[in-house]
């Protein structure tokens, strides 16, 4: 899935929440201030920030239920605040016109979907990533390269 469908995917989920600040926001805005925030900068998703942001935090398992293939642990918008920086969630929620409590609450509501979206299929993030590296043969050589 392409990161810019995922974005899509992902505003479509705040825009059909419960939260009604959210329900009226255009598409495009929200895609926007996802990319702003969960993006690397090339048109694709942070993945390894967010994992080590996710493992620094002590909610391993929680990002590690998304990248699996079972059901995605659910996310608290108290704990958004310890994955992203005071500024980033500001920085969201402005670009929305919601509180940071309604950012934290969509954050923590559309994160799981996008993260295990993305890292999902032949054509995932992660695949790619791999494929870059040179498989998972590539992948355990330069981790074995890194431990020694």
């Amino acid at each position: 899935m392409e990161f810019s469908d995922i974005l899509n995917m992902g505003a479509s989920l705040i825009q059909n929440s419960s939260d009604d600040s959210t329900t009226e926001i255009d598409g495009d805005t929200i895609s926007s201030a996802l990319n702003n925030l969960i993006g690397d900068g090339n048109g694709g998703i942070d993945l390894s920030s967010l994992v080590s942001n996710f493992s620094s935090n002590g909610l391993g398992d929680v990002v590690t239920s998304w990248l699996d293939s079972g059901e995605n642990s659910p996310i608290s918008a108290d704990q958004i605040s310890d994955l992203f920086s005071s500024d980033k969630i500001s920085e969201f929620a402005s670009s929305l016109g919601v509180s940071e409590e309604s950012a934290k609450s969509a954050i923590a509501d559309t994160l799981p979907h996008l993260i295990d979206n993305a890292t999902k299929g032949e054509e995932s993030i992660v695949s790619q990533m791999l494929d870059s590296v040179g498989g998972m043969d590539g992948a355990m050589n330069m981790l074995g390269k890194i431990f020694r």
